[in-house]
């Protein structure tokens, strides 16, 4: 159970209390809904390169890093398709520092050419490590752009493609920065041994003189229902071929996502899954197959993904994929193993919560699409799943037309 309480900044700002005296720490917490879905799709990256340039100095402060570790504290950051989350942990007696910190960079970040110059040369490196170089790196920009035709997850955070960045002009930059980093279009979490008080002190002391911004409401785009099996084979230099499905299915904050989500537990989670006991150890057709929910706010994908064993052939593969599939949507699950599944699910939840940071991160998503009320009945819902919930949502999700597929070919 995370406890929390909740105030408002005249400038629109969410504020999140966690009290926790069992640490000495604090961890202070700010999402901006700003994802690589709000961004021009002929100017893509930006979110994640603003991870990046939201610690290039700001207003009053040169250098972000160097104060918090003064204060014996450390930050991080991490971009997705939906928000873009900083955080600071600290001692909770230099709990000002961090306040200091992220108020200036969210009242003035410090833009100019040599500081995105910078951070393009950054980003851009890191595209061509983790996308270009990497086998198998390309493979969320094949995806999304083969599973969505409308809405702007067509392309992955990190950019539709690296000239995207390399063309980022200061303008742009500076526009983005107006019109997504401002108080309204923030949530502040604050977690540890802290108190509502002191928050709501320092939270109307340093963010409160911060002025709203005119911001650009992100308008929901709804993908039409896929309706064609979509497949792309791509010949390249990787280790083994693969096969990648990619399934479209319900948002982090539909029923069908926690189905879906033990779904892909009962193929993939450990030694006891489906996929393990029959394709790995049993048929020895994969030396590595999984299966996981994508997690995005709007309507996302269930993605399977398996590198294929030399011997076996890419129709053994994908049938004996296929025959897993169609299993779950027939046989009803034995009430021992849907436990077990809750179970687990339900521990993974708990366990996330001991840390001051995962509360943190948890509450200011919960916080982000006004859901914060709900953020203790998860549990509940994954218990609350029935045979009849994962054979009705595997029918729906797991047919041909309703299917991306991804071919990875090695070139001999």
């Amino acid at each position: 159970m995370i406890q929390f309480e909740k105030f408002f900044l005249e400038n629109g700002l969410k504020v999140l209390v966690h009290e926790d005296h069992s640490t000495p720490l604090v961890c202070v917490n700010i999402v901006y809904n700003v994802g690589s879905k709000n961004e021009d799709p002929d100017h893509t990256g930006f979110a994640h390169l603003f991870e990046h340039l939201m610690f290039g100095g700001s207003k009053n402060i040169k250098d972000f890093d160097k104060p918090l570790q003064l204060a014996g504290g450390e930050n991080n950051a991490f971009t997705n398709n939906d928000l873009t989350n900083f955080y600071d942990i600290l001692p909770s007696e230099n709990i000002e520092t961090a306040f200091w910190l992220e108020s200036d960079r969210m009242l003035e970040l410090q833009l100019n050419q040599k500081v995105l110059n910078t951070q393009k040369q950054v980003v851009v490196e890191e595209f061509k490590e983790t996308c270009l170089n990497e086998p198998y790196g390309d493979f969320w920009h094949h995806m999304s752009e083969i599973s969505y035709k409308k809405h702007p997850y067509q392309w992955p955070t990190i950019g539709k493609e690296i000239s995207h960045i390399e063309n980022a002009a200061l303008t742009q930059v500076q526009h983005f920065f107006q019109s997504y980093y401002t108080p309204d279009n923030a949530v502040l979490v604050v977690a540890g041994k802290t108190s509502y008080a002191q928050v709501k002190n320092l939270a109307e002391k340093w963010f409160g003189p911060i002025p709203k911004r005119k911001k650009i409401v992100y308008n929901t785009i709804v993908e039409p229902p896929q309706s064609e099996f979509r497949s792309k084979t791509i010949n390249t230099n990787v280790p083994q071929d693969a096969i990648f499905l990619g399934f479209p299915m319900a948002g982090r904050l539909d029923k069908e996502y926690y189905v879906m989500d033990l779904i892909t537990d009962l193929l993939a989670n450990g030694r006891s899954s489906r996929f393990y006991k029959k394709l790995y150890k049993g048929k020895k057709m994969f030396n590595a197959i999984d299966a996981f929910v994508s997690g995005y706010v709007d309507p996302g994908l269930c993605i399977i993904e398996g590198k294929i064993m030399p011997g076996f052939t890419l129709e053994q593969a994908r049938a004996s994929i296929w025959e897993e599939l169609n299993l779950i949507k027939t046989e009803i699950i034995d009430d021992k193993e849907l436990q077990r599944l809750r179970n687990t699910l339900e521990s993974s939840l708990i366990y996330s919560e001991v840390s001051i940071l995962n509360k943190a991160v948890l509450l200011a998503f919960f916080g982000s699409v006004d859901k914060e009320d709900e953020i203790n009945t998860e549990a509940d819902l994954y218990q609350a799943i029935t045979q009849d919930d994962i054979i009705t949502t595997a029918k729906k999700v797991f047919i041909e037309t309703n299917c991306n597929e991804i071919i990875y070919q090695k070139i001999e």
